[in-house]
């Protein structure tokens, strides 16, 4: 997959607003007098999100809105870039879709002839598909813990999807809870790639979450996109029982527990011995070993209890 790098500094003012599509598919370029701003969505660490229309098409959307000061701060524009650059690339029905991109246009004029145009930037909006029924996160939290049916549909649906990203040469490398989102007819989509990367190669750096980083990201030693086998056979643990299963008081003990691939299935919430052998074959401490994707779906527990349509429905 060849991948845009119009997110870098810009040459002109021209270059500056970037083009992309909502609904129609057709290039253009965007501002904020595009769209109808709604209700708030949820707010995040660099900005927030809102409910937004698309004014000539009336296509709804969710317009998340960051704050380059924030972004600067914490040192992660670059991972921004990235992002941008990754997601916009992507066309699966279980990945949350970006339309495009725009940067402030009015502040933008007043600088445009007085210092470079890149510092003038104060936020930078994000045009993504919205998803009607929220946050995996809150779900899982209001439920605890999902049914069997309900929780091979979802891993199927995340194993198609990366697979797909894979195939692209894109390793997620932060599969959880808090960076899904449901569709309106209960799909599931992955909705944050702040952590992805697109290679070719082996990766060494350490990233994700502590509860999903696998082992080898524990000990600094090369990962490839084996990590996400490993994250999605957390997150299938979490689904099932409501917790990550390397959860520990001490942040050291929980990497001690990764390390060492300490996997306990406790009495309750019962579940199958079926899902207890697909998750034991994904949280295997030698990457090359771990259970693929492709093999995932043709697991007995995923075969006996996956909707085939990747739409749960309740």
């Amino acid at each position: 997959m060849a991948i845009a790098t119009e997110t870098q500094q810009p040459q002109s003012q021209h270059q500056h607003k970037a083009s992309s599509e909502v609904s129609d598919g057709e290039q253009r370029r965007w501002t904020l007098n595009d769209f109808d701003i709604g209700k708030p969505l949820g707010r995040g660490k660099f900005g927030h999100v809102y409910l937004a229309r698309e004014k000539r098409s009336n296509h709804i959307v969710a317009l998340k809105v960051l704050f380059k000061s924030q972004l600067q701060q914490s040192q992660v524009e670059h991972q921004l870039r990235r992002e941008v650059e990754i997601q916009s690339h992507l066309r699966h029905p279980h990945i949350l879709r970006l339309y495009g991109y725009f940067y402030d246009q009015a502040y933008l004029f007043l600088c445009l002839y007085i210092i470079r145009i890149y510092p003038c930037i104060k936020r930078v909006y994000l045009i993504l598909e919205y998803a009607p029924k929220g946050e995996l996160y809150k779900e899982l939290q209001k439920c605890k813990y999902f049914s069997e049916r309900r929780a091979a549909t979802y891993v199927a649906s995340l194993a198609r999807a990366l697979i797909y990203c894979h195939g692209k040469h894109v390793i997620h490398r932060d599969i959880k809870p808090e960076n899904l989102l449901i569709g309106a007819q209960g799909e599931l989509k992955i909705a944050d790639f702040g952590w992805s990367v697109h290679t070719f190669n082996r990766r060494r750096t350490m990233c994700g979450t502590l509860d999903y980083l696998p082992p080898e990201m524990v000990e600094s030693v090369e990962h490839d996109a084996s990590v996400d086998i490993w994250s999605l056979g957390v997150l299938c643990y979490e689904f099932l029982y409501g917790v990550p299963p390397f959860e520990a008081k001490e942040h050291s003990d929980t990497y001690r527990r990764i390390v060492q691939v300490d996997l306990k299935f406790p009495p309750k919430p019962i579940v199958s011995s079926a899902a207890k052998d697909l998750i034991s074959q994904m949280l295997v401490k030698d990457s090359t070993q771990r259970l693929p994707l492709h093999k995932l779906l043709e697991h007995p527990w995923i075969v006996q209890n996956a909707e085939p349509s990747g739409v749960y429905r309740g």
